[in-house]
């Protein structure tokens, strides 16, 4: 197991170094290990030139079968765990930033109410695609992620739909905005700078039918991270469009925040592999569940 273990921590995190640092070892473990395993198995895994270490088509077709074996293992633990009431194990899920705003921070905080003792690791996923790959690699268990509501989801995983989040425009000064509490059509955001993400995701979707009908704007910022969008704002770089996932941060934040009249929405979906999941997954999507099913200001627009 801890050969398995260190091989995939190298596939994934790109090296024996950074392997070595987030498995917490001395990087001459790691090395050892991959020798060990390849003697075991009677084939070179890695191709080696200088420090540098590519994957042969051997280390490339046991990847998905080690992957399958570190998920039945962490999941015969986690059941262990359960017979003592979920006092224990961890729980990983992969999330696109807008859905990690919400509404996997209100969910996490409600799960660990319930369940103290179990540690969530969430990894930062760049797209909806990432989340997938992340899923089908077993990378992950869980994954939140946003798909437009227009869109079938993928019908290799099981969905379990969250929310339709609709797209805000945020500003650093209300002045900025068309004064009024109703929806806000793109046409009123005329010569506006705008702070936007990076094609082929739903928010730039969103921000390009504003530039479509908003004579005069223009892209001020384009940007991979959408962590950075609010502190862009709040620097006076420009307006960013956002999804509803980002309202409570933007309102805390003091930024001012406009709900978009755009035919675009996000449906969010809560989803994992089919078959048999952990009980602390289990419990995730039983809270989840729960959650989605009581209407709330979030999903209004």
């Amino acid at each position: 197991m801890r050969q398995f273990r260190y091989f995939l921590a190298v596939v994934d995190q790109g090296g024996v170094h950074r392997a070595a640092d987030s498995l917490a070892v001395a990087q001459p473990s790691v090395s050892q290990a991959l020798r060990s395993l390849e003697q075991d198995l009677g084939t070179s895994l890695f191709n080696r030139t200088g420090r540098t270490l590519t994957l042969t088509a051997a280390g490339e077709a046991i990847i998905p079968a080690l992957r399958e074996v570190m998920h039945g293992v962490d999941l015969a633990r986690s059941l262990v765990d359960a017979v003592e009431g979920l006092q224990g194990g961890r729980l990983v899920i992969s999330s696109t930033p807008s859905q990690a705003a919400s509404p996997l921070a209100p969910l996490v905080g409600r799960f660990l109410k319930k369940h103290p003792g179990v540690q969530i690791v969430v990894k930062s996923a760049a797209s909806r695609g990432d989340v997938i790959a992340s899923l089908r690699e077993g990378g992950s268990e869980l994954g939140l992620m946003a798909r437009s509501a227009s869109d079938a989801p993928p019908m290799d995983l099981a969905i379990q739909p969250l929310e339709v989040q609709n797209y805000l425009c945020v500003a650093k000064d209300p002045q900025e905005l068309p004064s009024g509490g109703e929806l806000l059509p793109p046409e009123a955001l005329f010569g506006a700078r705008l702070i936007v993400g990076q094609p082929g995701t739903g928010v730039r979707r969103a921000a390009d039918l504003v530039l479509a009908g908003a004579p005069g704007s223009r892209i001020a910022v384009e940007i991979e991270s959408r962590e950075a969008l609010l502190p862009l704002v709040l620097a006076g770089a420009g307006i960013a469009v956002v999804a509803d996932g980002f309202r409570a941060a933007a309102e805390a934040s003091g930024l001012t925040v406009r709900a978009l009249d755009l035919p675009e929405s996000l449906a969010v979906d809560l989803t994992h592999r089919p078959g048999p999941v952990s009980p602390a997954a289990k419990e995730f999507l039983s809270l989840a569940r729960d959650w989605s099913s009581k209407p709330t200001p979030r999903n209004q627009g």
